[in-house]
């Protein structure tokens, strides 16, 4: 949803408009990030910048699988 939203809004939304939607998106994909180090600690370990392009490919495969 936040995506649509971003794309949505990069077509008719003023920049402060798509800078709080950029900011709430990325928000949200650190949180992600850090679950994915969380839940796969033990196991492999990962840098943070490391587990955001892993949960950014996750989430590609996901969004268009």
């Amino acid at each position: 949803m936040i995506c649509e939203s971003y794309y949505e809004a990069i077509r008719s939304s003023t920049p402060s408009q798509i800078e709080a939607i950029d900011m709430g998106r990325r928000g949200i994909h650190n949180e992600g990030s850090q679950t994915l180090m969380d839940r796969l600690s033990g196991k492999i370990k990962l840098d943070f910048d490391t587990a955001r392009r892993l949960f950014t490919l996750v989430c590609v495969l996901y969004w268009r699988g």
